[in-house]
C-alpha cells in the first residue's frame, strides 16, 4: 500500500477561488482590502516569506503593504502596530517572526487588534477561538483543517493526535478539532509512550520542527498524517517531522513537506486579508467590530 498524497497544491487553488469572489464583492462596495507585514528583521528567510504573500496578494487583488523596521526598538514597533490598527485602510496586520532579542513579542502581538489580527497572534483571538467565539485562527493551524477537508477526511467523532502544544498550530488546532467533534489527544515533549497514542488516533498532525520525530514505529496502517513541521536536513534539503520513506508505505494519507501545509499557509492569510475587509464594511460603532465568517 501506498499512502495517498495529500498534496495542498488544490487546496491552495480552492482558496485563491474563494478569495477571487470575495475580492470581486469588495470591489463593487469599493473597498480594496490590505494587509500590512510588519518586519523587524533583515532575515533572509523572513524576506523570503514576506515577498511570497506579496506575490500571493498581488495575484488575488489585495494590497499589500511591508512595513521595514528592521532592528527597531519595542517602542518604535509598538507605535507603528498602534498607527497600523487607527489606519482605516488597512484591514490585516501580520508581525512578522524573527523579532529583535530585546523586543517584548507577548506584548506586541497583544496590542493588535483582533478585528485585524489575521495570522491569530494575540492572545484574545486565541481565546475567543478557544470558546468557539469568531475569531481569526493562526493560518498554518486552519490550514490543516483545509486540506482534511478539501479531502473528505472525516473529523466527527474520530481521534486526531496532535503533536506539539504550540500557541502558533498546536492549541488553536485542537480548538478547531473540537469544534468538528473529534476527539482531540494533544501531545508533547513529555508524553510517555507517543506511538501508543498515536497508532490509535485516525488522524495525526506533528507541529514539533524536529526531523523524523514520527516513524512507521508511531503510525498505524489506517492514519492519515498530516505534517506540517519544517526542518533542513544534513543533505540542505526542507523535511517534515515525519521520516517520509518509513510512514508513507503504511498509512492511509500522507501531507508533503514541502507541498503540504506550507502551500495553504499564504492562500489562507490573504483570504483572511479579504474576510476582514468585509468585516469592516459590517461595523457598528454601539457593537463593535463583527468579524468575518472564517470559511
Amino acid at each position: 500500500m501506498t499512502a495517498r498524497d495529500l498534496s495542498g497544491a488544490p487546496v491552495a487553488e480552492a482558496i485563491r477561488q474563494r478569495t477571487t469572489e470575495l475580492v470581486g464583492r469588495l470591489a463593487g462596495a469599493g473597498v480594496t482590502a490590505r494587509v500590512a507585514v510588519v518586519v523587524a528583521t533583515g532575515n533572509e528567510a523572513t524576506a523570503w516569506y514576506v515577498r511570497s504573500i506579496e506575490r500571493a496578494a498581488a495575484q488575488l487583488g489585495v494590497e499589500c503593504q511591508v512595513v521595514d523596521l528592521a532592528g527597531a526598538t519595542h517602542q518604535q514597533l509598538a507605535e507603528a502596530i498602534t498607527a497600523l490598527n487607527e489606519d482605516a485602510s488597512v484591514h490585516g496586520i501580520i508581525l512578522q517572526t524573527p523579532l529583535p532579542p530585546a523586543v517584548d513579542a507577548a506584548a506586541l502581538v497583544a496590542l493588535i487588534d483582533p478585528a485585524k489580527d489575521i495570522d491569530g497572534a494575540n492572545p484574545l483571538s486565541l481565546g475567543r477561538l478557544s470558546v468557539g467565539q469568531p475569531a481569526f485562527a493562526p493560518a498554518t493551524a486552519r490550514s490543516v483543517i483545509e486540506i482534511l477537508e478539501h479531502y473528505r477526511i472525516p473529523l466527527s467523532g474520530q481521534h486526531v493526535a496532535v503533536v506539539g502544544r504550540s500557541a502558533v498550530v498546536g492549541k488553536p488546532l485542537a480548538q478547531l478539532l473540537l469544534q468538528r467533534d473529534a476527539t482531540v489527544s494533544i501531545c508533547h515533549s513529555k508524553t510517555v509512550d507517543l506511538g501508543r497514542i498515536t497508532k490509535s488516533a485516525s488522524v495525526i498532525v506533528t507541529a514539533v520542527g524536529r526531523a523524523n520525530l514520527l516513524t512507521a514505529n508511531e503510525a498505524g496502517e489506517t492514519s492519515v498524517v498530516i505534517d506540517v513541521g519544517t526542518n533542513v536536513n544534513a543533505e540542505g534539503k526542507l523535511v517534515g517531522d515525519v521520516h517520509a520513506a518509513s510512514v508513507r508505505p503504511l498509512v492511509r494519507a500522507l501531507s508533503p513537506v514541502p507541498g503540504g501545509v506550507g502551500t495553504v499557509t499564504t492562500a489562507l492569510l490573504v483570504l483572511h486579508a479579504a474576510q476582514a475587509a468585509e468585516a469592516s464594511l459590517q461595523l457598528d460603532p454601539a457593537k463593535g467590530a463583527h468579524m468575518a465568517g472564517r470559511r
